[in-house]
């Protein structure tokens, strides 16, 4: 399963990307998102976040570890617990006016049951990942500017 959202905004690359390696700030723009703590670490590869989501009315936790981050281009995290393994990537680029496109993509591989449940569970991901780009947008109207949001989403 995986979801993709480009969203863009008048807001300098380098806000967007400081806000954004932050990954407790999901708190602010994922909706599925109850709360993200930072466990260990200053950001950079190796960090571990704790997050605790809803969905589909059920409270999961997952412990991501940042394994890639690139300053100002990209930050790739690795989440999982016993029944999914999830994998969040956020690049970032400028635009021609200035402002900064990110791409968000998310997969996710369940283990066992959820395995087979999974096909049925696509029309929930894609509702959550346009909440996501909602909120995410949203966000970054915060730091200045107004995004659009294009969908590009699989699975």
């Amino acid at each position: 399963m995986e979801i993709r959202r480009i969203v863009t905004t008048r807001a300098p690359l380098a806000a967007v990307f400081d806000y954004l390696a932050d990954f407790s700030t999901t708190t602010e723009w994922d909706p599925g998102t109850v709360r993200t703590t930072r466990v260990d670490g200053d950001g950079g590869v190796g960090t571990r976040y704790e997050n605790i989501s809803r969905f589909l009315g059920r409270q999961t936790r997952l412990i991501y570890v940042v394994e890639e981050f690139v300053p100002l281009q990209r930050i790739a995290l690795r989440g999982e617990n016993d029944t999914v393994l999830a994998r969040d990537a956020i690049d970032v680029s400028a635009t021609i006016d200035g402002g900064t496109q990110v791409t968000y993509h998310a997969s996710f591989d369940f283990h066992g049951v959820g395995r087979v449940l999974a096909p049925l569970l696509a029309p929930a991901f894609r509702r959550l990942g346009d909440k996501g780009a909602r909120g995410l947008a949203e966000a970054l109207t915060g730091l200045t500017g107004r995004p659009d949001v294009h969908d590009q989403t699989r699975g």
